[in-house]
Protein backbone atom coordinates (compact mmCIF):
# COMPACT_ATOMS: atom_id res chain seq x y z
CA UNK A 1 0.00 0.00 0.00
CA UNK A 2 2.87 2.24 0.74
CA UNK A 3 4.40 1.69 -2.92
CA UNK A 4 1.45 3.18 -4.29
CA UNK A 5 1.56 6.00 -2.30
CA UNK A 6 4.89 6.99 -3.38
CA UNK A 7 4.00 6.01 -7.23
CA UNK A 8 0.85 7.82 -7.39
CA UNK A 9 3.06 11.54 -7.72
CA UNK A 10 5.43 9.37 -10.32
CA UNK A 11 3.01 8.31 -12.32
CA UNK A 12 1.22 12.10 -12.33
CA UNK A 13 4.31 13.89 -13.27
CA UNK A 14 5.01 11.47 -16.34
CA UNK A 15 1.63 12.01 -17.36
CA UNK A 16 1.81 15.31 -17.00
CA UNK A 17 4.96 15.09 -19.34
CA UNK A 18 3.33 13.29 -21.90
CA UNK A 19 0.30 15.78 -22.19
CA UNK A 20 3.18 18.26 -22.70
CA UNK A 21 5.00 16.56 -25.06
CA UNK A 22 1.65 15.93 -26.70
CA UNK A 23 1.24 19.97 -26.93
CA UNK A 24 4.79 20.47 -27.99
CA UNK A 25 3.98 18.29 -31.18
CA UNK A 26 1.40 20.77 -32.41
CA UNK A 27 1.79 24.05 -34.43
CA UNK A 28 0.30 26.83 -32.44
CA UNK A 29 -0.39 28.86 -35.80
CA UNK A 30 -2.98 26.25 -36.63
CA UNK A 31 -6.30 27.07 -35.62
CA UNK A 32 -9.02 24.38 -36.96
CA UNK A 33 -12.41 26.90 -37.60
CA UNK A 34 -15.28 24.86 -37.64
CA UNK A 35 -16.81 26.39 -41.11
CA UNK A 36 -14.30 24.85 -43.33
CA UNK A 37 -16.20 23.20 -46.24
CA UNK A 38 -19.55 25.02 -45.04
CA UNK A 39 -21.05 28.09 -46.10
CA UNK A 40 -20.49 31.46 -44.39
CA UNK A 41 -22.68 32.40 -41.48
CA UNK A 42 -25.19 35.45 -42.87
CA UNK A 43 -24.71 38.36 -42.08
CA UNK A 44 -25.41 42.11 -43.58
CA UNK A 45 -23.16 44.55 -42.58
CA UNK A 46 -23.41 48.66 -43.32
CA UNK A 47 -20.54 50.17 -45.66
CA UNK A 48 -17.35 51.48 -43.90
CA UNK A 49 -16.76 53.55 -46.70
CA UNK A 50 -19.54 56.22 -47.65
CA UNK A 51 -21.78 55.95 -50.71
CA UNK A 52 -20.96 52.18 -50.30
CA UNK A 53 -23.42 49.10 -50.49
CA UNK A 54 -21.76 47.24 -47.42
CA UNK A 55 -21.06 43.44 -47.38
CA UNK A 56 -23.60 40.56 -47.50
CA UNK A 57 -23.38 36.59 -47.08
CA UNK A 58 -24.70 36.77 -50.41
CA UNK A 59 -22.26 39.21 -52.33
CA UNK A 60 -20.84 36.08 -53.87
CA UNK A 61 -18.35 36.86 -56.41
CA UNK A 62 -18.90 33.60 -58.44
CA UNK A 63 -15.09 32.75 -58.55
CA UNK A 64 -12.86 32.50 -54.86
CA UNK A 65 -12.64 35.36 -52.83
CA UNK A 66 -10.47 36.15 -49.81
CA UNK A 67 -12.51 37.50 -46.78
CA UNK A 68 -10.49 39.73 -44.39
CA UNK A 69 -10.88 40.53 -40.90
CA UNK A 70 -9.08 43.78 -40.27
CA UNK A 71 -9.59 46.52 -37.93
CA UNK A 72 -8.13 50.61 -37.93
CA UNK A 73 -6.61 49.64 -34.18
CA UNK A 74 -5.13 46.72 -35.36
CA UNK A 75 -0.92 47.04 -35.71
CA UNK A 76 -0.54 43.42 -37.61
CA UNK A 77 -2.90 44.36 -39.94
CA UNK A 78 -0.91 47.43 -40.81
CA UNK A 79 2.02 44.63 -41.60
CA UNK A 80 -0.43 42.98 -43.85
CA UNK A 81 -1.80 45.57 -45.59
CA UNK A 82 1.14 45.82 -48.07
CA UNK A 83 0.53 42.11 -48.88
CA UNK A 84 -3.00 42.65 -49.41
CA UNK A 85 -2.81 45.71 -51.71
CA UNK A 86 -0.08 43.73 -53.71
CA UNK A 87 -2.36 40.87 -54.08
CA UNK A 88 -5.28 42.85 -55.20
CA UNK A 89 -3.38 44.67 -58.06
CA UNK A 90 -2.89 40.80 -59.35
CA UNK A 91 -6.68 40.95 -59.79
CA UNK A 92 -7.76 38.93 -55.95
CA UNK A 93 -11.24 39.57 -54.98
CA UNK A 94 -10.65 40.45 -51.22
CA UNK A 95 -13.12 41.52 -49.30
CA UNK A 96 -13.35 43.75 -46.09
CA UNK A 97 -15.02 42.93 -42.73
CA UNK A 98 -14.28 45.57 -40.62
CA UNK A 99 -14.21 44.35 -37.09
CA UNK A 100 -15.17 46.21 -33.32
CA UNK A 101 -14.33 49.37 -35.58
CA UNK A 102 -16.22 52.62 -35.85
CA UNK A 103 -17.13 52.98 -39.71
CA UNK A 104 -15.53 56.34 -39.61
CA UNK A 105 -12.06 55.24 -38.27
CA UNK A 106 -12.63 51.87 -40.73
CA UNK A 107 -12.48 54.36 -43.71
CA UNK A 108 -9.74 56.73 -42.51
CA UNK A 109 -7.89 53.78 -42.10
CA UNK A 110 -8.24 52.39 -45.66
CA UNK A 111 -7.87 56.06 -46.94
CA UNK A 112 -4.59 56.45 -45.21
CA UNK A 113 -3.40 53.33 -46.28
CA UNK A 114 -5.03 52.20 -49.48
CA UNK A 115 -7.80 50.19 -50.13
CA UNK A 116 -7.45 46.40 -51.17
CA UNK A 117 -11.17 45.54 -50.78
CA UNK A 118 -13.59 44.84 -53.43
CA UNK A 119 -16.67 45.25 -50.87
CA UNK A 120 -15.93 46.16 -47.30
CA UNK A 121 -18.57 46.44 -44.25
CA UNK A 122 -18.46 47.18 -40.60
CA UNK A 123 -19.22 45.03 -37.71
CA UNK A 124 -18.96 47.88 -34.73
CA UNK A 125 -20.32 45.37 -32.59
CA UNK A 126 -18.91 42.20 -33.30
CA UNK A 127 -21.56 39.70 -34.52
CA UNK A 128 -20.38 38.93 -37.80
CA UNK A 129 -16.89 38.03 -35.97
CA UNK A 130 -18.78 35.98 -33.25
CA UNK A 131 -20.70 34.03 -35.93
CA UNK A 132 -16.96 33.50 -38.09
CA UNK A 133 -15.05 32.60 -34.71
CA UNK A 134 -12.97 35.31 -35.49
CA UNK A 135 -10.47 35.15 -32.13
CA UNK A 136 -8.54 38.47 -33.17
CA UNK A 137 -7.39 40.37 -36.06
CA UNK A 138 -6.33 40.21 -38.89
CA UNK A 139 -7.78 36.84 -39.83
CA UNK A 140 -8.41 36.11 -43.70
CA UNK A 141 -10.88 33.45 -44.88
CA UNK A 142 -10.66 31.29 -48.48
CA UNK A 143 -14.18 31.41 -49.82
CA UNK A 144 -14.75 29.79 -53.13
CA UNK A 145 -17.30 30.50 -55.40
CA UNK A 146 -20.22 29.07 -54.19
CA UNK A 147 -19.70 30.97 -50.59
CA UNK A 148 -18.25 28.02 -48.35
CA UNK A 149 -15.23 28.19 -46.65
CA UNK A 150 -12.47 26.34 -47.67
CA UNK A 151 -9.36 27.85 -45.37
CA UNK A 152 -9.07 30.28 -42.95
CA UNK A 153 -5.67 32.18 -41.81
CA UNK A 154 -5.21 33.24 -38.60
CA UNK A 155 -2.56 36.59 -38.33
CA UNK A 156 -1.54 38.10 -41.25
CA UNK A 157 -0.71 36.78 -44.47
CA UNK A 158 3.21 36.65 -45.11
CA UNK A 159 4.20 36.54 -49.59
CA UNK A 160 5.66 33.09 -48.46
CA UNK A 161 1.74 31.83 -46.87
CA UNK A 162 0.65 33.38 -50.11
CA UNK A 163 2.72 31.64 -52.43
CA UNK A 164 2.78 28.08 -50.82
CA UNK A 165 -0.49 27.64 -49.04
CA UNK A 166 -3.12 30.04 -50.41
CA UNK A 167 -2.57 30.92 -53.92
CA UNK A 168 -2.63 27.25 -54.95
CA UNK A 169 -5.54 26.57 -52.89
CA UNK A 170 -7.56 29.94 -54.88
CA UNK A 171 -5.93 28.43 -58.00
CA UNK A 172 -7.98 24.63 -57.69
CA UNK A 173 -11.02 26.24 -56.33
CA UNK A 174 -11.01 28.57 -59.69
CA UNK A 175 -10.30 25.55 -61.61
CA UNK A 176 -13.65 23.76 -60.05
CA UNK A 177 -15.47 26.76 -60.72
Amino acid sequence: MRRLIYLAPVAFFGLLIAAFALGLGRDPTILPSTLIDRPLPAFDLPAVRSGDVGLKTSDEAGQPRLLNVFASWCVSCRVEHPVLLALKAQGVAIDGLDWKDEPTDGAKYLVDQGDPYRLAGNDKTGRAGIDLGVAGVPETFIVDGHGRVRYKVVGPISPDQWAAVIKPLMDKLRAQG
